[in-house]
């Protein structure tokens, strides 16, 4: 994985990400006098998706049902 600052990372922004394009490896951006990893451009190939998340504590005794006739008007929502 490639390391660069971050002044050199806006400096060169497009041509990393030409870069990242061609060959898919993600590049680590130091920051400080230490020069501390902080941070890391990936491809979003690289990203997993999330799984769908469960309703919770409420999983086995909640539900949320829509009907198809369902309607409100002015007065349902603004109690009148």
């Amino acid at each position: 994985m490639k390391t660069m600052t971050v002044g050199e990372l806006k400096a060169q922004f497009s041509e990393v990400l030409g870069q990242m394009i061609k060959n898919g490896e993600p590049v680590a951006i130091s920051y400080g006098k230490k020069k501390e990893k902080i941070a890391a451009i990936v491809p979003y190939s690289q990203i997993r998706p999330q799984a769908e998340r469960p309703l919770g504590v409420m999983k086995a005794r909640a539900r949320c049902v829509i009907h198809d006739n369902f309607a409100l008007d002015d007065s349902g929502m603004f109690g009148a």
